[in-house]
């Protein structure tokens, strides 16, 4: 791998969090206070675009704080708007003075409508809905008014609830009518029946919801009160409470340290909801999902720990832990009953789903490599450990041993990560130079280069993107772009991300810190622009070869939030274009035709039109025969779609050599990618990257001349 560009490290927002954050006194002895004044305090010293803090900035806040804590307008009385809408413009006073007086008002009276409501859908779905009554329910809840007594509290929630148990009844009709023709002698019930059925689900997805909230604690709402005003400097900005850093760690690496399941709270019950291929529950072969963990007990405890109605994080946390350490679990095994002690040593966990994954894809006897990126992930403590970067040069590596012609990177639905490993990417596949140029607050613009002139991959590429493709992923596409080393197909344009985070370890800017851990605060600190010096924010990456998807028509990038960072340009880096091609245009033009007449494409393009239709819908009857003709009518609809997914390319999909011996004994790897496989072969957009593949000429003249020293 190329270790010799320079990369920026933010070193002044670092030396910041050491040194100059800590010259203001955070003593106040109230953490949530300490919380406020230490984030804001970090937020206008060290974003790149800090907004000022006054009333205009309070009314935003106020706003969206409410749209996060009753959205659809369930549980506050217009009464209760009134009193709050006092502080819509003083918030700003409140977070200088370190006043909490509107958050503890809208908190306390939060938990009193939802102990309220608690009562009131019990209430209501104790009874049977009448569904020959002619009524309907508007769901468009941005416009609705709060409502202004118990009586309309009441009515809104009927309505809700009956929407939601006409629904399962609808299903539960339809299931049994499918049965019945299947099976001349299946038992029918009645109508009685199925609506009781139907409103006992709800009823039963009621209280679990409800059980959550109460589980949450008054930090969990108070970190939704900081994300309310930090989220307005620009959309990924973000506090995160000690938990939730936990998790963007996860996220970021693929790994965790513990048994190797992941958990879910049913009831009072923590039950395995998925034992992950490869971890010590996997190895040990004596979890299973649907197992109900009942108590934990530490290697240095003599008494285990009961976790029946605790927190699904407090549990987590008690059954976590570090590499070589050991844990006894008594479990409830789903399939015998039986109640066994269980001791499992703990180790690092990689979560597959997160990394690089390849495949071998022939076409009339020709080979060609994809590979799938996820996320640029990485190490936040150790970069020089697994990392998207040495994990794509293994994959290609692999790859060219097998033969490959062409190569196939998928971008599609990454979210980004880790700025380095887009440079080390992009640096296996030209020859030295830039790569993209960053911007910080009041630093100018440094270029980060690819510095190795010697290249892994010299033939044809072909990058896959949608909307969703983000942040690193741009970067990427994007300069091979500006290079022409690469053809990009995918949507209309990237999501549109062109702004760089760093997180902040809030407890390293506070000298003594006598509140426990603090949190973090992902902190929009730079703005990157491509090397022809244009930027990605708000405008994206526009592909080489537009084709219609799922999202088409629904507003989900950049320019569809609050609060985005403006587009600007800068001067563009000294590059030179790849020149190891020689019918570049031509391929991408072919490329074009061939997906105007696609007809396939043209179907997807009509189904994205009419899930913004779908999406667009507002207003639902509850009474049975009107609902029932409009999702016949819908289904009809839709079944014109159903050609989609019925779609089969001449492609096939098979393993790389070694990760078929690894799935000789991981059966649940192997299923994953006979899985992921068999969605290929009707993935028509990895269709098109082959045949762009085959429509690109390389100059072998040029070929020769590359160094070629990576194998």
């Amino acid at each position: 791998m190329k270790r010799n560009y320079k990369f920026l490290v933010l070193v002044l927002l670092m030396a910041a969090a050491s040194c100059s954050f800590t010259t203001k006194t955070f003593n106040d002895p109230n953490k949530d206070k300490l919380l406020i004044d230490l984030i804001t305090y970090v937020l206008e010293k060290g974003h790149y675009d800090a907004k000022t803090i006054d009333d205009g900035f309070s009314k935003e806040v106020y706003k969206d704080y409410l749209d996060a804590i009753d959205p659809l307008k369930r549980f506050f009385y217009e009464k209760d708007v009134k009193e709050f809408v006092v502080y819509q413009d003083k918030i700003d006073d409140q977070i200088r003075g370190k006043d909490l007086a509107f958050f503890n008002l809208t908190h306390d009276r939060l938990l009193e409508r939802m102990k309220e409501v608690r009562g009131i859908y019990k209430e209501i779905l104790a009874q049977p809905f009448d569904f020959s009554e002619e009524e309907d329910i508007n769901t468009n809840y941005e416009e609705i008014d709060y409502i202004s007594s118990r009586a309309e509290l009441k009515e809104r929630w009927r309505k809700q609830l009956k929407f939601s148990t006409l629904g399962n009844f609808y299903n539960s009709k339809e299931d049994q009518e499918k049965a019945l023709e299947k099976d001349s002698s299946y038992k029918v019930k009645s109508d009685v029946e199925l609506e009781k059925e139907a409103r006992e689900a709800v009823l039963t997805s009621m209280d679990e919801y409800f059980d959550f909230s109460e589980e949450l604690e008054r930090k969990d709402y108070f970190s939704v009160y900081i994300n309310a005003i930090v989220e307005e400097f620009d959309p990924h900005t973000f506090y995160f409470a000690p938990q939730d850093k936990d998790r963007f760690d996860i996220a970021m690496s693929g790994k965790l340290e513990g048994i190797g399941a992941r958990l879910q709270k049913k009831s009072d019950n923590i039950t395995i909801m998925e034992v992950i291929s490869g971890g010590p529950a996997w190895l040990s072969d004596k979890l299973s999902e649907g197992d109900i963990i009942l108590k934990v007990k530490q290697e240095d405890e003599e008494l285990p720990v009961s976790i029946v109605g605790m927190r699904l994080d407090d549990a987590v946390n008690l059954i976590k832990g570090p590499k070589d350490s050991k844990v006894t679990l008594t479990v409830k095994k789903k399939m015998m009953g039986n109640i066994e002690d269980i001791t499992i040593t703990r180790d690092i966990v990689e979560l597959e789903e997160t990394y690089a994954k390849s495949a071998l894809v022939n076409k009339n006897g020709r080979e060609f490599g994809l590979i799938n990126l996820p996320k640029f992930y990485f190490d936040m403590e150790n970069y020089a450990d697994r990392n998207a970067a040495s994990d794509v040069e293994k994959e290609i590596i692999r790859l060219k041993k097998a033969g490959m012609e062409g190569l196939v990177l998928d971008l599609r639905n990454n979210g980004g990560g880790s700025l380095k490993t887009v440079v080390d990417i992009a640096g296996l596949f030209i020859e030295k130079g830039p790569v993209v140029q960053v911007k910080s607050k009041g630093e100018g613009q440094e270029i980060l280069e690819d510095q190795d002139p010697s290249i892994l991959w010299d033939g044809p590429l072909v990058i896959l993107v949608n909307e969703l493709s983000a942040s690193a992923s741009e970067i990427l596409a994007a300069a091979m772009q500006d290079y022409k080393r690469a053809i990009i197909i995918g949507s209309k344009q990237t999501y549109g991300k062109g702004t760089v985070q760093n997180v902040i370890d809030l407890n390293q800017t506070v000298r003594s810190n006598e509140y426990g851990d603090l949190g973090a605060l992902k902190l929009t600190t730079q703005k990157f622009y491509r090397v022809n010096g244009g930027s990605t924010q708000l405008e994206g990456v526009k592909s080489d070869v537009v084709v219609p998807d799922r999202y088409s028509f629904i507003d989900i990038g950049e320019k569809d939030y609050e609060n985005p960072l403006p587009w600007d340009q800068i001067k563009p880096a000294k590059y030179k274009i790849w020149d190891g091609y020689i019918d570049f245009e031509d391929a991408i033009k072919n490329s074009n035709e061939r997906m105007t007449n696609n007809a396939q494409l043209n179907l997807i393009a009509e189904n994205a039109k009419w899930v913004k239709d779908q999406r667009d819908e507002e207003t639902y009857p509850l009474n049975y025969a009107a609902y029932q003709n409009h999702r016949l009518l819908t289904e009809k609809d839709a079944k014109r779609f159903d050609a989609i997914s019925d779609y089969t390319s001449n492609l096939t999909y098979e393993s790389l050599p070694y990760e078929i011996e690894i799935s000789m004994t991981d059966t649940i790897l192997r299923e994953k990618r006979d899985r992921w496989h068999e969605s290929l072969t009707g993935d028509v957009y990895v269709e098109e990257a082959i045949n762009v593949l085959e429509d690109i000429k390389v100059n072998n003249i040029k070929r020769d001349k590359v160094a070629n020293i990576k194998n």
